[in-house]
């Protein structure tokens, strides 16, 4: 049986502003040396899935950049990860309109792999699963179209796509962000009033089944118009995933979960030997840490740490960090390159965190300039602003790519 795989990694990624101001939602740094893109494609490969599509759209210049530094496939094994870019066409001069959109304009592009399923998975979410348990839950029910779907508690379920689904696991109802509590009761599993399954945004679907509801009509989206039409007229089932799950749509939730790595046992971990997380090789140096206390931290390649305290942060790739100074709850995204001299560029702030600063419940987008005795923290102020140097999103403070912050700057 063939299977292809579809990462969907065109969205604008709004919410994760700014973030997202000069990269896509998938190319976004996580855990220090990974983007979120690694995910799914890790995913698919652990699970024997390695003919692999990437549907891209804004700002897609570094996520390609990175596809290409780091999937190559050999001769030999077979597969590849080919990024579908939205384009132009006789049919069609506009952007992808969503999901099914997408997967509607570039169908024709893996049609002559002439696959029997297709996975179509998100981009922007932190998981490990093997999907081969997804196709195997399809294969046995007999199922057209498998949604995989995870427990999910009454407050989350209000911003998810939830799902009745019977004893046998056909779903029978499909509703998107159920708001009202009259609503929600009665899509509640069982006799559980608090528990719910949501749609991970993860779908199996027969070849043939995809091509026929994607080409009966030009409806934009999986989540809000194709499944839950399809549940009246297909057999749809539920897969559910029990493991860790985590939608990276916020930078409340993107800040959440890094940190959460940095717990002494994380529900989700990079240390599984047997479902490796891939990413681009860099060859840099090892972290050098100069005289710092480091307490529940991830340290990637290539920091030079001369701080007075680290604690539950995640530092990322070429991360330097002055003397004296503190960093808290706090991600740190690093660095695209060394630099040593002052001189180097016009403020004279040397690239990274420069000497006695405190970063308190931030993050620290790439090649951030920070200089002497500058404090950055929300305390104390409003837990969503907006300032030509900074934003707080949530009550995070995230410091934009390339901005610099002058000595004895307090944010």
């Amino acid at each position: 049986m063939k299977v292809v795989g579809l990462i969907l990694g065109g969205g604008a990624g709004t919410r994760l502003q700014p973030l997202t101001r000069e990269r896509s939602k998938p190319a976004v740094p996580v855990a220090g040396k990974f983007r979120l893109v690694d995910i799914p494609i890790s995913n698919c490969i652990n699970s024997g899935i390695r003919n692999i599509f990437l549907l891209t759209q804004y700002n897609s210049v570094s996520l390609h950049q990175h596809i290409a530094a780091t999937y190559r496939f050999d001769q030999f094994s077979g597969g590849h990860v080919r990024i579908l870019a939205a384009e132009q066409t006789p049919d069609s001069d506009v952007w992808f309109q969503g999901t099914a959109d997408a997967v509607r304009r570039s169908i024709r592009y893996f049609r002559d792999d002439q696959p029997d399923l297709v996975v179509i998975l998100s981009g922007d979410q932190l998981y490990r699963m093997n999907v081969q348990e997804v196709i195997e839950t399809h294969l046995a029910s007999g199922a057209e179209i498998t949604v995989s779907t995870t427990p999910v508690d009454r407050e989350a379920a209000r911003s998810l796509g939830i799902m009745q689904v019977s004893d046998q696991g056909q779903v029978a109802q499909f509703v998107e962000k159920p708001t009202e509590d009259s609503m929600l009761d009665g899509l509640a599993v069982n006799d559980q009033q608090d528990t719910f399954l949501a749609s991970m945004g993860i779908y199996v679907f027969n070849m043939k089944v995809l091509c026929s509801l994607l080409e009966q009509n030009n409806q934009t989206d999986f989540g809000k118009h194709i499944i839950p039409e399809a549940i009246h007229s297909h057999r749809v089932f539920s897969h559910v995933f029990e493991g860790y799950w985590e939608d990276i749509g916020t930078i409340r939730s993107f800040w959440s979960a890094n940190l959460a790595l940095t717990e002494p046992v994380p529900r989700f971990s990079f240390y599984d030997t047997d479902q490796l997380i891939y990413t681009r090789m860099r060859y840099l140096p090892p972290s050098k840490v100069n005289s710092c206390e480091l307490v529940q931290s991830l340290i990637s390649d290539g920091c030079i740490l001369s701080g007075k305290r680290i604690w539950r942060s995640v530092v990322g790739l070429r991360s330097v960090v002055g003397e004296g100074s503190i960093i808290e709850e706090s991600i740190l995204m690093g660095a695209d390159f060394y630099e040593q001299n002052r001189a180097s560029h016009a403020s004279g702030i040397v690239l990274g965190i420069g000497r006695n600063c405190t970063i308190r419940r931030a993050i620290l987008d790439k090649n951030v300039r920070i200089g002497d005795e500058v404090v950055i923290t929300p305390d104390g102020k409003s837990s969503n602003m907006d300032d030509d140097l900074f934003c707080i999103r949530d009550g995070i403070v995230v410091i934009p790519k390339n901005t610099v912050i002058p000595d004895g700057m307090h944010i």
